[in-house]
This record gives C-alpha cells, sequence and structure tokens, in this order.
C-alpha cells in the first residue's frame, strides 16, 4: 500500500519543514522582543513604529508576503540574502517573510507578558538608578518570558504548520512534496492522511513539551 513512497524523499521534504521551522522561531523571537521593547519604549517614534509595523504585519495573509520576499525582494529588487543557489535563494527569502510575520504574534504575546509585571517593581528598579534598557533586561523581560510560554508555544505551532506557504515560492518542504504526491498518485486521501501525521508528530510533542514547561516555570504571584 506504501510501495509508491519509494520515488520521493519525504523525511527529506518534513527536514525541510523543521529547518524552516527552526530559523523562523530563531529570528522571529528576536525580532519580536525588539518589537515588544518598542512598543513599551518611553521614547514615542519607537512605540508608532512598533504599534504599526504590529498591526500591518498582523493584517496581511501569509502568503502575500511570502509571496512579495520572492516577487519584491528578488525578482524586482535583486536581494539574493547572500546565496548563489535558486533553492537556497527561496529557502531563505521563505525564512525572512515567515520571520517577518510571526515576529508580530510573539511582539503582542510577549507584550502580555511585560503587562503582567508589577508596576512597583518597574518604579523601584527606576528609583534605584536603573535606566530603560536595564529595566526590561533584568526585570521585566525575565518575568515576562515566564509568563508567556504557553502562548509562545501556540505561535510556534502555528508558525509549523504556516511554513506550508513557502510552497509559494518553491521551497522543497512538506506542502510542496505533497502537492507533487497528489497530482502524480492516485492516493489523494493515503497521502493527505501521511502528511496530516507528519504535521501531527512535529506539533503535538512540542506543545505538550511547552506546556509541562509553562507549569515549571510560571511565576507564582
Amino acid at each position: 500500500m506504501f510501495d509508491f513512497l519509494q520515488g520521493y524523499d519525504l523525511l527529506g521534504a518534513f527536514w525541510v519543514t523543521v529547518q524552516l521551522t527552526v530559523y523562523s522561531a530563531i529570528g522571529s523571537l528576536v525580532w519580536g522582543t525588539l518589537l515588544a521593547a518598542m512598543r513599551v519604549s518611553p521614547v514615542p517614534l519607537m512605540r508608532g513604529f512598533g504599534t504599526v509595523y504590529v498591526n500591518v504585519v498582523r493584517n496581511i495573509p501569509l502568503t502575500v508576503v511570502i509571496v512579495f520576499t520572492s516577487l519584491g525582494l528578488f525578482q524586482t529588487l535583486g536581494v539574493d540574502m547572500g546565496a548563489d543557489r535558486f533553492t537556497t535563494v527561496n529557502f531563505r527569502l521563505a525564512v525572512l517573510g515567515l520571520t517577518a510575520y510571526t515576529s508580530a504574534f510573539v511582539c503582542e504575546a510577549l507584550r502580555s507578558g511585560i503587562n503582567t509585571v508589577p508596576l512597583g517593581q518597574v518604579e523601584a528598579a527606576r528609583a534605584i538608578g536603573l535606566n530603560f534598557p536595564q529595566v526590561l533586561r533584568i526585570i521585566v523581560l525575565p518575568q515576562a518570558f515566564r509568563s508567556v510560554v504557553g502562548p509562545l508555544a501556540n505561535v510556534l505551532i502555528a508558525l509549523t504548520k504556516n511554513t506550508t506557504v513557502a510552497a509559494a515560492i518553491g521551497v522543497a518542504e512538506a506542502a510542496l512534496l505533497m502537492r507533487e504526491m497528489i497530482e502524480n498518485e492516485a492516493q489523494l486521501i493515503l497521502v493527505s492522511a501521511i502528511f496530516a501525521v507528519g504535521f501531527l508528530c512535529l506539533t503535538l510533542p512540542t506543545g505538550l513539551f511547552l506546556g509541562w514547561v509553562a507549569k515549571k516555570v510560571a511565576v507564582r504571584r
């Protein structure tokens, strides 16, 4: 029943999906943290930039963002992300698009965690002479991250599923292989079930593990 799988690199396709998820998750966490810092910054210009970025990006479909990275950045502006192979360029552009999109959701999740930090702690830190970056780094962000492990886990799971959009610019991940297999094989239900199980194997353990971590590191107030 599964003989038709021999002609396809199923594990390789899911490995590309994992790579997309990991690189985009790291980029989204870094950029999302910076955006969250901007959203709570005392500088109006930074606050305005963070607010506009999050509200605009969250309301643009991910497909539009991914296609723009290929048609707009690469084909129109010649941005090749330092790669000389077309497949590598598309992969890096997909990571860029996923990072730009997902970081807006990371920012909002983290900002909700920042809002849980008691204002008195911030005022006490400022009273002993800490500046805004020091207050964020030493007092606020450590507690905020502990408060939002659960929401960030949901963002990571959504990111894993959103990597399927990278197929729109030819990245050889799981969704592109699934489309190819459906076109070539008369096994629609079986192929769909295989990829559904594959994504379930990626997302379910991640959700369970991060849910356990969230309970362990939760801030007791």
